[in-house]
């Protein structure tokens, strides 16, 4: 495909720039472990298929996963195995977020050479930043576009139109790297961006199911798209 002159380029959070499924299945195996030691008497399997039902159920953002989880099993509230919990979730959750080895060099190689760089990502504000900051990646980013704070959401291509309007430039002279074909390329594309697919995560499996959701480009490392824009 022949590009327009690009100037920015966007990346998805989760699974784009680190790896938040193998993160996802740590927090949740090491919290049922901890939990089953503080005195729940289930089976680490059943334990990680309930809770899988519950995140489905009520969202991530549900504030009351254990609870609902002790409830299931007949338990009253106990704050000792809610809490075994909750250390074993944030201290998992914080050694598992660290960017791919990738990440940095290319990061820094595209503002060497003077693209404008953001991130376009689905969730609540708070937690997005929260990532960033602990990936240590906050500062390389000249604009954070979150779903949230601009009431839309993957893949209204409104979303990637206001990342670009906000770097300074046209979609068309955008990439969009993102893990998803249903929320990352066929919004970007909608857009006008050129679309980027990384391999990564629980969705790489996934083919495309339309024209607009096939990417224009496939990596299977971030680092590949430094050859894309030579």
């Amino acid at each position: 495909m022949v590009m327009k002159k690009i100037k920015a380029v966007f990346f998805d959070v989760d699974n784009t720039l680190y790896d938040s499924t193998l993160q996802v299945e740590m927090v949740r195996q090491n919290a049922i472990k901890a939990m089953i030691e503080a005195g729940m008497d289930i089976t680490e399997e059943e334990g990680l298929e309930a809770l899988k039902d519950i995140v489905g159920r009520m969202g991530s953002n549900y504030e009351h996963h254990f609870d609902d989880l002790l409830k299931k099993y007949g338990y009253e509230s106990n704050p000792r195995i809610i809490a075994a919990g909750i250390v074993a979730y944030h201290t998992t959750k914080a050694a598992y977020l660290v960017p791919f080895p990738d990440t940095v060099p290319t990061i820094l190689s595209l503002r060497d050479r003077g693209y404008k760089l953001g991130v376009i990502t689905e969730g609540r504000s708070v937690k997005q930043w929260e990532k960033l900051i602990r990936l240590g990646l906050q500062h390389f980013f000249h604009t954070v576009v979150i779903s949230e704070e601009i009431k839309r959401q993957k893949p209204d291509e409104e979303i990637f139109r206001t990342a670009a309007k906000r770097a300074g430039c046209h979609p068309e002279e955008a990439v969009m790297v993102g893990d998803r074909l249903d929320k990352d390329i066929i919004g970007a594309k909608k857009a006008g961006m050129v679309t980027v697919q990384i391999m990564k995560g629980k969705y790489c499996e996934r083919k495309p199911e339309s024209k607009d959701e096939e990417p224009d480009y496939v990596i299977p490392t971030l680092k590949e798209l430094l050859k894309i824009l030579e």
